[in-house]
């Protein structure tokens, strides 16, 4: 059957014809609590209350604000008075609804007032293909399923970051397998790594800290640390052929950075004073909103002057990673407490850190490793199936690719 087929047995409407924008209300105290139903704002969701105002699984579109989003909320939830939620006239599946709204341009649809808001009128003359309610469940299901393992996946990456972040508190800041052993029980270590660890402690001026151990600055754990710098934008040789993935200080928002944005040119990158950063580099937004902001490289990369990169010695890459996050609030806010939002290079540098001795990095890198492994592959796995759901999602919606064919190719990646 051809696209023109599949489209003739589909409804040629428009979304007016089908649905209703239902108008959020004014909340309080949502950010504060942990209640049963989520909270959504033009942007996502904002927080918890104890009441739904929409009592079914259903879609948000953003009503409010420069960028407004389109959302889906898997059961009820309330809406804030930033955006608008969808109200079938029909039997609609909501979720179909929601993967056939991500392609259209919400943020186009302005209504014209002093702050950019979406119009309703314009929403309803938006055209809209509609399938039959059982192709919509089908093609709602086959996008779900990719969403779904992507969730998973960030989940399960929630979980290994905790697990990191808890050995090297329980290590580095606690230093519990230290008074496990000055108190004469058992640490739960192996034998070979609690035979590491002193048992007894020294002051300094950190305070108490395990006997043996130093007080430095992460600038002893670096080989090196330096900024990176933009090639001229007048100058299209510097950033075609784009082959050098370059990493800009907006980018520094996850945890671990897997691919870059942008890219320059090999000239770029000689005329400019952009420098590479090797894989399992911390790097820190110094300017701007997410200045502050720490990840770590999984492979090699150059950076704008706007990210200071910390080389790390052998055995301290995800020592230097995690002290660097853990530091991070305290680096933000110096750089909230600046005229332009801005942390230097020198500030990162001076990051007080305790020096454990080398025994004891070289077994903790050898542990955390494994956990970094499997964040990176999930981190992978989930940019595949985003491509995937991608080049799926308007094809599907059109009716240019079968319902069949899809669901091989999903079964294929989950």
């Amino acid at each position: 059957m051809s696209k023109k087929d599949i489209q003739t047995k589909w409804g040629q409407l428009r979304w007016g014809d089908i649905a209703t924008l239902e108008y959020g209300r004014a909340l309080r105290g949502y950010q504060e609590t942990k209640d049963r139903y989520p909270v959504f704002g033009t942007n996502g969701q904002i927080g918890w209350h104890s009441d739904p105002l929409c009592h079914h699984a259903g879609v948000i579109i953003g009503r409010k604000g420069a960028y407004r989003g389109v959302h889906y909320s898997p059961k009820p939830f309330f809406v804030i008075d930033t955006a608008f939620y969808l109200e079938a006239k029909q039997e609609l599946d909501y979720r179909w609804a929601y993967y056939s709204l991500l392609s259209q341009d919400i943020n186009s649809m302005d209504s014209g007032s002093a702050i950019p808001s979406t119009s309703r009128e314009a929403f309803y003359n938006l055209p809209v293909l509609l399938p039959p309610i059982n192709e919509q469940r089908t093609i709602a299901h086959i996008l779900g399923t990719l969403d779904e393992k992507i969730e998973l996946n960030r989940r399960m990456n929630e979980t290994l970051e905790g697990m990191a972040r808890a050995i090297f508190k329980s290590w580095f800041v606690d230093f519990d397998p230290v008074r496990a052993k000055a108190e004469g029980r058992p640490s739960g270590l192996p034998p070979e790594i609690e035979a590491l660890f002193p048992d007894s402690f020294q002051d300094s001026e950190l305070g108490e800290i395990p006997k043996g151990w130093g007080v430095g600055t992460i600038k002893e754990n670096c080989t090196k640390i330096h900024n990176g710098g933009t090639p001229n934008r007048k100058e299209s040789q510097f950033w075609e052929p784009a082959s050098i993935p370059w990493l800009t200080s907006g980018e520094v928002r996850q945890n671990i950075i897997i691919e870059t944005e942008n890219f320059i040119s090999e000239l770029g990158l000689k005329h400019s004073s952009a420098k590479w950063l090797p894989a399992d580099s911390t790097v820190v937004a110094l300017y701007g909103a997410t200045a502050g902001q720490v990840s770590i490289t999984t492979t090699k990369l150059t950076t704008n002057q706007a990210i200071c990169g910390l080389v790390p010695k052998k055995d301290y890459r995800y020592f230097n990673h995690i002290h660097m996050a853990n530091s991070s609030v305290g680096i933000a806010n110096l750089a909230r407490g600046s005229a332009q939002q801005n942390i230097s290079k020198g500030i990162v540098e001076a990051t007080i850190t305790v020096l454990p001795n080398s025994p004891i990095i070289r077994v903790f890198d050898k542990v955390v490793c494994e956990i970094y492994k499997k964040l990176k592959s999930n981190l992978h796995e989930n940019l595949h199936i985003t491509a995937i759901r991608d080049t799926l999602l308007p094809k599907l919606i059109s009716g240019e690719l079968r319902v069949p064919n899809t669901e091989r190719i999903v079964e294929g990646c989950v």
